[in-house]
């Protein structure tokens, strides 16, 4: 945003004030900020590399830092996929509300109770993506309506 103000100067203003507004206020007012440079302690938290960028860890970035760009990204894994619910998809019957996810019952032993959870997780899969079908038949036909 102000590419003559060096970014580890606005970095450590804000660390300072903690306040975007005034560290911007102060760059557009006076057009550079109190500090030439953070001091040496800063650099403990934000170390930079050889190129003289930082290499701290920001918010949302990868602690390994970015790849070299050959690595392909897995796509991500569906519900149904991840719970191998292809062929009841396939053979769904509509399923009434009072029955998804359906009333727990204590199951006498540690495996009937993992079916049981697994076979509630499976029903409210299919239940939701039922749901979300028919709510984009619908705005498909809403759609197919207006169209001269």
């Amino acid at each position: 945003m102000f590419p003559d103000i060096p970014v580890d100067n606005v970095r450590y203003d804000l660390l300072r004030t903690g306040s975007v507004e005034q560290t911007s206020n102060k760059i557009l007012e006076r057009g550079f900020l109190d500090a030439d440079q953070p001091p040496p302690a800063y650099y403990t938290l934000f170390p930079h590399d050889a190129t003289g960028t930082p290499t701290g860890r920001r918010p949302g970035s990868n602690a390994a830092g970015r790849g070299n760009g050959t690595e392909k990204k897995k796509p991500a894994e569906s519900l149904i996929e991840r719970y191998k619910l292809q062929e009841r998809l396939a053979s769904a019957e509509p399923v009434p509300e009072e029955q998804i996810g359906g009333k727990a019952v204590w199951e006498d032993s540690a495996e009937k109770r993992e079916a049981s959870l697994r076979e509630r997780k499976a029903q409210m899969i299919l239940a939701a993506r039922q749901s979300v079908s028919s709510i984009t038949n619908i705005a498909h036909a809403s759609v197919l309506m207006f169209i001269p």
